[in-house]
């Protein structure tokens, strides 16, 4: 079949060096690219919106008062946010004073650890507001009241009266030693019929309230009540404490009124106590402090040897006759 010519379609012909244009895929961009202003440009710009506001500015009296707001240039940079004021407290001041929950220990409300609990759970109410946030801060003189939950949950708060023998510690025990709260259970509680039962909540948080060393026996505190333990063994307690303490050696009265006061251990002058014979061989003392090992410590600076020593009474507590080894509940008509 011989080629027929192609007609010419009517297209003006191309002009030399106007290639066509390579598809890249894309539909094109309206417009183009926006163009960058320069520097002197952005300039320009700011100049123009400042004479602007100049002229608002000188315009003559007469004008309406309230005057138009002169443009802010949109090149212009914006000013830093200002930084947040200090968060207030319940008492609606600032963040200054002192923590709620010391105040609360200071006032024997409940101990530090109970406060934070208490504040987490909103059951502490400032001048008559309701305080959620831990570390919050208050004025020294401000009123501060518990909720009735909390109150209800003091109530439950167990002290126990111990009658720990020789080779147990009151404290965190070192291994191999056995702690004084290994005595609590069910077994050793002495009681009475109207007595309450012994149940493993008591255990939850039961704490010593002070130190009865190992080589000693007698009357020891553990409680899960923070307002006991401060007033036990905070810095500020009065409560006095009674030994019976069986020694060796010889006393003349010079070493005896050293004892009742004018010793020092570990570079401080100790409290007056109260000491006195009670037989040939066994010394009674009254302390208002409680040092490591003190009465042991005392003696030795007289010439004295503790052989056996024996707490039989805590404030207005006494030991009385709980057998050894044998826990009891503190009665409610019973304070230290």
């Amino acid at each position: 079949m011989a080629d027929t010519p192609r007609k010419p379609l009517g297209l003006p012909p191309r002009a030399p060096g106007d290639e066509a244009p390579v598809s890249t895929g894309r539909r094109p961009v309206r417009g183009g690219a926006p163009k960058r202003k320069t520097a002197a440009e952005v300039e320009q710009v700011n100049a123009a919106y400042a004479a602007k506001a100049r002229a608002l500015q000188e315009k003559p009296r007469g004008t309406p008062s309230r005057a138009p707001v002169a443009p802010k240039s949109p090149l212009a940079l914006r000013r830093p946010a200002k930084p947040p004021s200090a968060p207030a407290t319940a008492t609606g001041t600032v963040q200054s004073g002192v923590r709620i929950s010391k105040l609360m220990a200071e006032r024997g409300l409940c101990s530090r650890r109970d406060a934070d609990g208490y504040i987490e759970r909103g059951w502490v109410f400032v001048d008559g507001l309701r305080v959620t946030e831990l570390g919050t801060r208050a004025d020294p003189a401000a009123k501060i009241t518990l909720a009735r939950e909390a109150q209800i949950q003091q109530t439950w708060q167990m002290t126990i009266l111990l009658h720990k023998p020789v080779g147990y510690v009151s404290g965190q025990p070192e291994p191999g030693f056995i702690p004084a709260a290994a005595l609590i259970k069910a077994e050793t509680q002495y009681g009475t019929a109207d007595t309450p039962a012994f149940h493993p909540r008591h255990l939850n948080g039961l704490a010593p309230a002070g130190r009865l060393d190992i080589d000693s026996t007698g009357l020891l505190v553990l409680t899960q009540d923070g307002r006991v333990a401060r007033q036990l063994i905070g810095e500020d307690s009065q409560v006095d404490k009674e030994y019976l303490v069986r020694v060796e050696g010889r006393l003349d009265a010079a070493g005896l009124a050293l004892l009742n006061h004018g010793l020092s251990l570990d570079g401080r002058q100790l409290k007056p106590a109260k000491v006195e014979w009670l037989n040939e061989d066994q010394l009674r003392f009254v302390l208002r402090e409680g040092r490591k090992r003190q009465i042991r410590r005392m003696c030795e600076l007289v010439g004295l040897k503790v052989v056996g020593l024996k707490r039989v009474r805590i404030g207005g507590v006494k030991l009385g006759d709980l057998p050894l080894g044998q826990w009891r509940f503190l009665r409610e008509d019973e304070r230290f």
